[in-house]
């Protein structure tokens, strides 16, 4: 995902936001030679339709080709951010305490990489998780990539 306070970021938020949805996370990725994607996760409420994704592509579209802040061409992809939704913004740490997390961290903490348990709770740029049998807190910035585990 892109950093909160990226360009991309911020341009998506400028879009999605105002058409009543909740920008979940941005991807930039290569795929290839010459091949890029652009992709944008929305959320709201009710959950997120076809026609959901396809405003907000019609009007990031267009602001994109505007202000052109990526070099050559790419793909855009508009999608739900699904069941094991990413956790990207300090908000959706505080919204999804009690939830089950599974995160990777940019840089081992006492040996560990992955950890998978609860989130219980989100202050001050602080990550709590109950996992293991132990509180692990970890530094937001420490956390390389973070999604909810689906409750079946």
């Amino acid at each position: 995902m892109q950093p909160t306070d990226s360009t991309l970021t911020t341009l998506a938020r400028r879009v999605v936001e105002p058409l009543g949805f909740e920008l979940v996370g941005v991807e930039f990725f290569q795929q290839g030679a010459g091949r890029a994607t652009l992709r944008v996760y929305i959320d709201q409420a009710r959950g997120i339709t076809l026609d959901d994704c396809t405003a907000v592509s019609h009007q990031l579209s267009a602001v994109l080709d505007v202000e052109d802040p990526l070099p050559g061409q790419y793909d855009l992809e508009v999608s739900s951010p699904g069941l094991d939704r990413p956790l990207v913004f300090p908000e959706h740490y505080q919204r999804f305490v009690g939830q089950t997390v599974r995160v990777r961290l940019a840089e081992r903490i006492e040996g560990r990489r992955r950890l998978e348990g609860v989130l219980s709770a989100y202050a001050d740029g602080v990550v709590s998780i109950e996992a293991d049998g132990r509180r692990w807190e970890i530094p937001l910035a420490a956390i390389e990539s973070a999604r909810l585990v689906p409750e079946w």
